[in-house]
């Protein structure tokens, strides 16, 4: 069989990548068909992905009707013609969408960018650097994970009032610079993508320890720091416990003022779903933009895990 090196030099390099596309079809296991998904498979998978995109659906079919429809008691998974009005009423409403809007961008950016810096570089210390206490350190680290988040909240209520910081953002940016999980997870994750090799021929290059880190270390790792950051991002947009707590609803995130949307007496549930349906629309754009890098990091984290 004729090389791709010998076939690029003798009838170019447009041949050379027509024959590598024709071996890596061969080559695939689904080539054969032995392991090829069947109807069944494809069938379950679409009942799933039917199944998991139901509720945003039904979100925005009663965001689409009006009060009264929804009392009626009624049943129908055709929309209605009122789901403009309610994002208008949204927008026009009491709660100040956009600046929470804002709010939730700059604490859930600044959460997850720091989240991604700093469980890096402490990935990389625990996974290849070698200091006393690093085992312990590492195992004190992982140990709080098992403590639920609301044991902590009396303590860090206390401290934030100390730093005189209720009603300000960074009362709920502060505490989430940097994550138990995130950490584990890049250390598991840099322990096996990086070898020592590298940091070796780095070392040999010149680098120091903190170009290494920056320019050997972060490229590694970037397909599982893209999956970090989604999940501090979305776990940042949709937290409502810590912000309704430190925060009042004129400086709160985008779940703090969606509350505002329920009054005492009376609950319009379309207002109510129209305006959750909004707020999800930036994580959706950011999984659209970002789904291939996260389907990296979770195959990455599925084969070395």
């Amino acid at each position: 069989m004729t090389s791709i090196p010998a076939i690029a030099q003798s009838a170019g390099p447009g041949a050379a990548r027509a024959a590598a596309r024709r071996g890596a079809r061969k080559s695939s296991p689904f080539a054969s068909g032995e392991r090829k998904p069947g109807k069944l498979t494809y069938t379950i998978l679409s009942a799933f992905v039917l199944f998991s995109a139901f509720p945003f659906y039904w979100s925005f079919l009663i965001g689409s009707k009006d009060n009264d429809f929804v009392y009626s008691g009624e049943f129908t998974l055709i929309p209605g013609p009122n789901f403009l009005d309610n994002v208008k009423r949204v927008l026009e409403s009491d709660i100040n969408f956009w600046g929470a809007t804002l709010n939730s961008l700059i604490a859930a950016t600044s959460m997850s960018v720091s989240v991604v810096l700093l469980s890096t570089l402490a990935g990389f210390s625990f996974a290849k650097l070698r200091f006393k206490g690093r085992r312990g350190l590492l195992v004190s680290v992982i140990a709080t994970m098992a403590v639920p988040t609301q044991l902590g909240i009396v303590p860090l209520y206390l401290i934030m009032s100390k730093l005189d910081l209720q009603g300000n953002l960074l009362a709920i940016i502060l505490p989430g610079l940097v994550t138990a999980f995130g950490v584990f997870w890049m250390t598991q994750y840099l322990q096996d993508a990086l070898p020592d090799e590298l940091i070796d021929a780095a070392r040999v290059d010149g680098c120091n320890l903190i170009r290494t880190f920056w320019h050997v270390a972060m490229p590694a790792a970037r397909p599982a720091a893209a999956m970090l950051f989604l999940f501090t991002f979305v776990g940042s947009w949709t937290n409502y416990m810590w912000p309704s707590i430190i925060l009042d609803r004129a400086s709160g995130t985008l779940p703090v003022a969606l509350q505002g949307l329920q009054s005492q007496y009376y609950t319009d549930y379309p207002l109510i779903l129209t305006g959750a349906l909004l707020a999800t629309v930036p994580l959706l754009i950011i999984f659209i933009l970002a789904g291939k890098q996260l389907v990296a990091g979770i195959m990455a984290g599925a084969v070395k895990g």
